[in-house]
């Protein structure tokens, strides 16, 4: 794929966690005049050495900037950086990455617009590999006018950006697809332990897994950390998934769905933060639905 032509305006770019800092490698690498910012300065270090201009605070980020990247842990950490900014944020335009509900997307779309900026939400799917190769799956969500305007930049970031359609469905979708990693992941976790323990050979289970319609991709991808117990080196820790997950649920409550077969999991999840994985790479479940038989340190 060749190489996205600079937007050549300013970006400010906030929250440089593990997502956050491949974005802004990524956009570095596209030749993008970026300023960086994280409530965590020394986060920030690694992108300053690759010629990110960093900033104390935020306000002086997004100053210079024409537009404003939030990838930031979640929805009240968005809402707070961004109430921070207020009336900063006129004339600019807010691309807002990470995943939140879309009720709070659509509240910061209203806050954004109120202080005479212009709101986009844009959650990806994919994680650092795909960030830095601009092989995320985008998902934008806002006017028509803005995604036009956006997508020279959003390219940097993804092939083949899809405008889902107002603010809120984007998220509603992200967190649709953020709920199958956590359902798929838990009930694979499931299978491969009862056919351990049944002394069903690992191969034999995944041989007629992966010639039926039941096999996902995803099974081979966490198949050697889980037999391996090594979940370290996160690209999505157990605790964002956790987080997403009870997003879903409030979302599919709002809709009207009946989500309480999501109970169960959520619970689950709940005991990783006492077990130590919540920054551990989200396959760690594996060591909640091993119950009673979990032992020793995962890697």
């Amino acid at each position: 794929m060749p190489e996205a032509t600079p937007v050549g305006q300013p970006i400010a770019l906030l929250g440089t966690g593990l997502l956050g800092a491949a974005i802004a490698t990524r956009l570095l690498q596209q030749g993008e005049t970026l300023w960086v910012w994280n409530r965590t300065p020394g986060r920030c270090a690694p992108l300053l050495e690759l010629g990110a201009r960093g900033a104390s605070e935020a306000a002086a980020a997004v100053a210079p900037a024409q537009w404003v990247i939030t990838v930031l842990s979640d929805g009240p950490s968005t809402a707070a950086v961004l109430q921070g900014l207020g009336p900063a944020l006129v004339g600019k335009g807010v691309i807002q990455i990470g995943t939140i509900g879309p009720d709070e997307s659509q509240a910061l779309a209203a806050a954004v617009q109120g202080w005479g900026g212009r709101y986009l939400e844009a959650p990806v799917l994919g994680s650092r590999p795909e960030a830095l190769a601009g092989q995320l799956q985008l998902m934008a969500g806002g006017s028509s006018e803005l995604v036009a305007e956006a997508l020279p930049l959003l390219r940097h970031l993804a092939a083949a950006p899809v405008h889902v359609g107002p603010v809120g469905s984007a998220m509603a979708t992200k967190l649709a697809l953020n709920q199958l990693i956590a359902s798929l992941t838990h009930s694979f976790s499931l299978s491969l332990h009862l056919v351990q323990r049944s002394g069903v050979p690992v191969e034999t289970f995944m041989a007629l897994l992966r010639g039926s319609a039941l096999h996902a991709p995803t099974f081979d991808k966490k198949l050697d950390r889980e037999l391996q117990r090594h979940y370290g080196d996160p690209n999505f820790p157990t605790a964002h998934l956790r987080k997403d997950l009870a997003l879903f649920e409030a979302a599919a409550q709002r809709a009207g769905l009946n989500a309480s077969g999501l109970a169960g999991l959520l619970t689950l999840l709940q005991g990783a933060t006492a077990a130590g994985l919540d920054p551990l790479d989200y396959c760690a479940l594996h060591e909640l639905t091993a119950g009673r038989a979990a032992a020793a340190e995962p890697g």
